[in-house]
C-alpha cells in the first residue's frame, strides 16, 4: 500500500513538473559560452539579417534600420536630427537624404556653410561614395553584415545564463555578460536555429533587434537619372 502511495505521489509530482527545454532547440541547457558560441556560429552562416534600434558610439546616439547580406545592404541611419539613406550593391556605395542634411549638417552632425544651391541639387538623389572619399569605410561599415554582427554580438566579462523569456514571440535564453549584465547581454533564440534576436550592448550603449534572419530582399542600384557622382570625393560634411 505504501509502495503504491509512493508511486502515485511521484507520477503526480512528475506531471507536475515542466521541462523548460522542451520543443527547443536544446541550447538552453548548454553553459552560457557555448551558447553565446552557437549564437555567433548561427548569425555568421546566415545569408541576410534586419538590424534596428539604437547604437552609441563617441557620445552620439545613432538610430539604424538595416538589412544586410553578403553583397550590400539598404537602410537608414538617423542621429542628431539628421536622416539618410544607405544602399550598397557590390562596392558601390550610394548616399541619399534631403537638402536640408547637404546643406547645414552632414553624416557626423558637424555644421558647414553649405550652398544652397548644390544642396537642393542633392535633395533626394543618390549620391555615389567613391572607395577614395574618406567617409566611404564609415557609411560602408553600416551595410556590411559582418562588420556590423562582428561589433555587436561581443560580450564583456564572464559570460553567463540568464532567465528565460521571449522576443517577438519567440522563445529564448539570455546570456549576460559581466556582473547582471553590465558587459551586456543577448537573447538567443530556443526555437529552429540558435540566432541572436536581441542585443543590449554594454554600458548601455544601445539596444538592437536582430530579426528576418536567411529572409532575402532585393538590392538594385538605382537608375542613372537618379544619381550625382561627383567623381572623387563627395561634397563637405560627410
Amino acid at each position: 500500500m505504501c509502495a503504491g502511495l509512493a508511486a502515485t505521489l511521484t507520477a503526480c509530482g512528475g506531471e507536475g513538473e515542466k521541462d523548460p527545454d522542451a520543443g527547443t532547440n536544446g541550447v538552453g541547457k548548454l553553459p552560457a559560452t557555448k551558447i553565446q558560441s552557437k549564437a555567433r556560429t548561427a548569425a555568421g552562416s546566415a545569408d541576410a539579417v534586419h538590424l534596428s534600434g539604437s547604437l552609441v558610439s563617441k557620445g552620439r546616439t545613432y538610430k539604424v534600420d538595416m538589412k544586410l547580406k553578403g553583397d550590400g545592404g539598404t537602410g537608414v541611419v538617423s542621429t542628431k536630427g539628421t536622416r539618410f539613406e544607405l544602399l550598397r550593391v557590390g562596392e558601390e556605395l550610394y548616399l541619399k537624404a534631403d537638402a536640408g542634411f547637404w546643406g547645414h549638417q552632414g553624416t557626423d552632425g558637424g555644421g558647414h556653410s553649405g550652398d544652397a544651391a548644390a544642396a537642393d541639387k542633392l535633395d533626394d538623389k543618390y549620391v555615389k561614395v567613391p572607395s577614395g572619399d574618406p567617409s566611404y569605410k564609415r557609411l560602408s561599415g553600416f551595410t556590411e553584415k559582418s562588420v556590423m554582427l562582428d561589433g555587436l554580438l561581443g560580450l564583456h566579462g564572464t559570460i553567463t545564463a540568464g532567465d528565460r523569456g521571449e522576443v517577438g514571440g519567440i522563445r529564448t535564453i539570455r546570456i549576460l555578460g559581466g556582473q547582471q549584465g553590465d558587459g551586456g547581454s543577448l537573447d538567443v533564440s530556443l526555437e529552429g536555429r540558435p540566432y541572436p534576436l536581441r542585443l543590449q550592448r554594454a554600458g548601455g550603449a544601445g539596444v538592437i533587434r536582430l530579426a528576418d534572419w536567411n529572409k532575402d530582399f532585393q538590392l538594385t542600384a538605382p537608375e542613372k537619372d537618379a544619381v550625382v557622382d561627383y567623381g572623387q570625393q563627395i561634397p563637405t560634411g560627410t
